[in-house]
């Protein structure tokens, strides 16, 4: 199959998911980063840009590029775009969740609770205003639990749930061939999800080509560790 024949595929099954329940349109959080772009992307070629929210949740960790690139994204698609500062909600949290976390040091749990504040954002958007709520998170990132439940996975839809990491910025590359719509630097840059200073995706994962690789040994071709290994990958990696 063809790129192409991938994103009209994602856009078809979005527009009569939202079609068939009743819906007219959807909101998404607009990061800035490479997988809310093709989702946003995605809407505006099912459903028309007058039918799609982005709304851009920032923290004290979100760089000023990311800013940037996620209202460009949303100046190019057309889409109305609203900014909801989420860094008065961390504080809540944090004063709340002081008496027993103290003495503790900031770790992934105060990561998950700025994605669980952008998941509550997005859905009350949609309680409010019956926009369908759409998750941006990738095959790749779902496969090894680089998501968070309750937060970045929130929705009704996820029209690139079955799209690994690797496809996610092909299919951005060839959408920009049918026009503009997402900004070269959001294919360019490092992926990052933006919840602690500095940092990057393969802090925690492999680079994304050889993740993809070993997932597709797993998922797609059923093989165990050791058959996984012999296609090239390390052992350790695969594990």
């Amino acid at each position: 199959y063809t790129i192409g024949v991938f994103i009209r595929a994602c856009t078809f099954g979005l527009q009569q998911y939202v079609e068939k329940n009743g819906f007219k349109s959807v909101v998404l959080g607009l990061s800035g980063g490479i997988d809310s772009a093709l989702v946003a992307a995605i809407a505006v070629d099912a459903l028309g840009a007058q039918n799609v929210q982005a709304v851009m949740m920032p923290s004290p960790y979100t760089h000023p590029h990311s800013l940037d690139d996620a209202k460009q994204c949303a100046d190019m698609l057309g889409v109305r775009y609203h900014t909801i500062d989420i860094t008065p909600m961390m504080r809540a949290f944090a004063a709340a969740f002081a008496p027993l976390m103290a003495g503790t040091e900031p770790d992934i749990t105060e990561e998950n609770i700025q994605a669980r504040i952008r998941g509550s954002v997005v859905m009350g958007l949609s309680n409010k205003f019956g926009w369908l709520a759409l998750s941006t998170g990738n095959k790749s990132e779902n496969a090894v639990g680089y998501a968070t439940l309750y937060g970045d996975m929130c929705g009704g839809f996820n029209p690139i749930k079955d799209i690994y990491k690797t496809d996610v910025f092909k299919l951005c590359q060839w959408r920009n061939t049918q026009g503009m719509a997402v900004p070269p630097r959001i294919i360019s840059k490092p992926p990052s999800a933006e919840l602690r200073p500095d940092q990057q995706d393969t802090d925690s994962l492999p680079p994304y080509d050889v993740l993809d690789g070993i997932l597709k040994c797993f998922i797609e071709g059923d093989l165990n560790v050791a058959q996984t290994a012999q296609q090239g990958y390390d052992v350790d990696t695969v594990k």
